[in-house]
């Protein structure tokens, strides 16, 4: 008796992990465009965005600055644009996000968007340039010192 008890619940448990494998949870519109706009109000006006050399930190906002700040920028008050979207929700850059004057040389390869302190790190992402499929694309990743370093796209996403 013991071992058809065993065999059924083995049988039961077989049954049941493809539910629950299956059991994303799937967002509205609504709800996907309240989640990212949250990202720019979470973070306030005043946003300071550094690009960084180096690898990035494997922890996130949660580690230390890795790398060194080749550019550094106060973005603008409203430095997103509003969330829209039905299947994919999307929240791209808001104004000129430019560093006339590079801080150092080097080459670009995460970044790191900061409430106005500059050391309150909320968001953390790849650099690339034009076709290189980073988070953040910058008008060139090999910055020399004094240069202006554009980022030219910048877009949050978030599907089902």
């Amino acid at each position: 008796m013991k071992m058809f008890k065993n065999r059924f619940v083995l049988f039961a448990l077989a049954l049941l992990l493809p539910i629950a494998a299956d059991a994303a949870l799937k967002y509205s519109a609504a709800v996907r465009i309240a989640r990212l706009d949250s990202v720019e109000s979470t973070i306030s006006t005043s946003a300071v965005l550094k690009i960084r050399s180096g690898t990035a930190p494997s922890g996130g906002c949660a580690d230390a600055d890795a790398g060194t700040a080749l550019a550094v920028m106060t973005l603008p008050s409203d430095w997103m644009a509003g969330a829209s979207g039905t299947t994919t929700v999307t929240k791209a850059k808001s104004g000129t996000w430019e560093d006339t004057s590079a801080d150092a040389g080097g080459t670009a390869e995460h970044f790191r968007i900061y409430a106005s302190d500059g050391t309150t790190c909320h968001v953390q992402g790849s650099v690339t340039g034009s076709g290189g499929g980073g988070d953040m694309i910058v008008n060139n990743t090999s910055i020399l010192i004094t240069q202006p370093v554009v980022v030219t796209s910048f877009t949050i996403t978030s599907a089902n």
